[in-house]
């Protein structure tokens, strides 16, 4: 059995297309997965537009943020069931020996492949996923919503769990995307007063983050709400931003014994000194991907209501319409763009 999915097939920009493709095959640790939703990612668009900074398995399905019905059970696997719902991880090729995995920081073994670059992903009717990287969705969520449990979970790894904002902490945010308006959004939960800094193109996606995210916004130039307190800068610059200048950014408007959490991809080099990460005694934090623990609590969070990401949903689109769905992400119409295989 065939289904048509979002193939990104070598590394020459707009190397993309709409094929068909054969039912996987699981193991017996692994399930197969009917998708129902999947997310469309800045990492997918930077594959179509072939400007990443990581390795591709051409030709290789897109997608990592996904979420569906389970069809069938390899023979190991003994928690879930046909028909449960259920999101998934991204790493699905881990090495369990490696000393990251084993102490629950998967995320970071060196060897790990995720779906959409290392193995196929989730653009598809029908996906293979290691029963490991499974995890519930209530009834009452939306696959919608629930697809939307990876990017949450992004932001939830740089902004809660690898730097510590405190409840009154001044926040500016790096870069209006999907990433960094939940990472805006998780400092506003933990009591943070929060600025996001973009670009006047960015006008669609800044307004979003003011009207439903409490976000004080910000275009071209976030010194005067930096300083406007006692003169020194924020407490934490969250950087955001697909390329690597931002950081010369956060390192200007960070104070002194602030921190910095770069979670933004840039391919390019930058060219500018870090003597103020020294002077001022900045605390820089790179942060990637998510484990275990964090998924269950960012479900709880959208279960519950408390994380709502409806508003960054910029609409969905059936699995051939691909193309118009990167389209109006990449011009920045929208903050994300959701598919449909069925």
């Amino acid at each position: 059995m065939k289904s048509a999915a979002v193939v990104n097939f070598s590394p020459t920009p707009g190397s993309v297309e709409l094929r068909e493709i054969e039912r996987p095959i699981i193991g017996d640790d692994d399930v197969l997965l009917q998708v129902v939703n999947v997310g469309v990612c800045g990492s997918d668009l930077h594959q179509w537009t072939s400007d990443h900074s990581w390795p591709v398995n051409y030709p290789i399905v897109l997608g990592h943020e996904f979420g569906g019905h389970i069809l069938e059970c390899g023979k190991n696997v003994k928690k879930w069931k046909e028909g449960d719902r259920a999101v998934s991880e991204t790493a699905a090729v881990i090495d369990a020996s490696n000393p990251m995995t084993r102490q629950g920081y998967y995320n970071l073994d060196p060897s790990r492949k995720g779906f959409g670059y290392g193995v196929h992903g989730a653009m598809t009717r029908y996906v293979k996923v290691p029963s490991r990287c499974l995890h519930k969705v209530p009834d009452h969520l939306s696959f919608e919503q629930a697809c939307l449990t990876e990017p949450c979970s992004v932001a939830y790894n740089a902004v809660i769990e690898n730097i510590h904002i405190r409840p009154g902490d001044r926040v500016i945010v790096l870069g209006p995307g999907t990433i960094g308006i939940l990472c805006a959004a998780m400092a506003t939960l933990v009591g943070a007063e929060v600025a996001i800094l973009g670009l006047p193109s960015d006008d669609k996606r800044l307004k979003i983050a003011h009207e439903h995210y409490q976000c004080k916004t910000l275009v071209g130039d976030a010194r005067e709400w930096a300083f406007q307190m006692d003169g020194l800068g924020a407490d934490v610059v969250v950087d955001a931003a697909g390329v690597s200048e931002t950081l010369k950014i956060a390192l200007d408007l960070v104070r002194p014994k602030g921190q910095i959490a770069k979670v933004g991809w840039g391919k390019t080099p930058f060219n500018f000194s870090l003597d103020p990460l020294v002077q001022k005694n900045v605390t820089l934090q790179g942060s990637f991907s998510h484990h275990w623990s964090i998924w269950e609590k960012v479900i709880a969070l959208l279960a519950n209501g408390k994380l709502d990401v409806r508003p960054i949903i910029g609409g969905i689109w059936d699995i051939s319409q691909w193309h118009e769905a990167f389209e109006k992400m990449h011009r920045r119409d929208i903050v994300k763009s959701i598919l449909k295989p069925i």
